[in-house]
């Protein structure tokens, strides 16, 4: 059994969405701005290139540098006078979908090592846990960059390379919770029902940490998006002709002064996508935290 009446379904529980849980999220202006935000932005990024008159790769020559709401370029045009608009949608596909995957990738990590070493302790616990210490112990982009440098850069490799970087802090949030839940009373019975080591960690305990990990995983999203772009703008991440916000970034640089926009874009594209996770983030720590029931 676990904890939580949100995490596990029965047919005599009330429905998910009318949960305590829920309920609170929803109560959470900022969390619910962050969440409408996100679906616009994913909607935006899906279907905004097939809306607009031109394509990401269209260069028009003769309208480089248009400020945005000119004509059909609600965005305005780049240097070679492609559409703004176009590239950012498409970019905002890679843009987030790197920052999607690496979550996927650094959470599951991050759990199986944090869940094995929070369950067993002991020697097995104290040198998984040293090797997560001596990964954090190395400064993160530091890290990012090097790996970026010697890797050919494509967005599965960058992908992979952020999601590297980016589980070691799930696993010590795994970890402290698994620890502090191997000696209650639901798993001293699992034990003595005889059941596997494998059961009692991922369908016992795992259950009863998920509120941890889904708001550590929510927050991963907007670091890997940060993360990307950081990469990207110094010409390590995604290459171009395939766009995304960083490489945008980094060929507008040149242009601060005569088209501003070229960074502007992008830019408020990044600080939306950032902040709105990390405020769903601070929503679902308010609305999983147990202890909002007792207030």
């Amino acid at each position: 059994m676990t904890q939580s009446d949100f995490l596990i379904p029965t047919h005599t529980r009330q429905r998910w969405w009318h949960s305590r849980s829920v309920r609170r999220f929803a109560r959470h202006r900022l969390a619910m701005f962050g969440l409408v935000m996100i679906i616009v932005l994913v909607l935006a990024c899906v279907f905004g290139p097939w809306l607009l008159p031109f394509d990401d790769l269209y260069i028009d020559l003769r309208g480089r540098f248009s400020p945005p709401f000119t004509g059909y370029h609600f965005f305005g045009t780049d240097p070679l006078g492609r559409d703004i608009a176009a590239r950012l949608f498409m970019a905002g596909r890679i843009s987030l979908l790197v920052g999607f995957a690496a979550m996927v990738i650094s959470t599951v990590f991050g759990t199986v090592l944090g869940i094995a070493a929070g369950f067993f302790g002991g020697r097995i616990g104290t040198v998984l846990m040293r090797f997560v210490d001596a990964m954090l112990s190395f400064p993160n982009i530091f890290l990012l960059l090097a790996m970026a440098a010697f890797i050919k850069p494509s967005p599965i490799m960058i992908t992979l390379i952020i999601a590297a970087t980016s589980w070691m802090e799930i696993a010590r949030i795994v970890e402290a919770e698994v620890r502090s839940l191997r000696e209650r009373d639901f798993v001293v019975a699992a034990r003595m029902l005889g059941l596997s080591n494998s059961h009692i960690m991922f369908r016992e305990l795992l259950p009863n940490a998920i509120g941890p990990i889904i708001v550590a995983a929510t927050l991963t999203v907007a670091r890997a998006i940060l993360l990307e772009a950081y990469v990207s703008f110094l010409g390590y991440g995604i290459q171009p002709p395939l766009p995304s916000w960083g490489n945008m970034l980094n060929g507008a640089q040149q242009y601060l002064d005569s088209a501003p926009w070229l960074a502007i874009v992008p830019g408020a594209a990044i600080t939306l996508a950032v902040t709105s996770f990390n405020f769903i983030g601070d929503g679902l720590r308010d609305a999983l935290d147990a202890r909002s029931d007792m207030l």
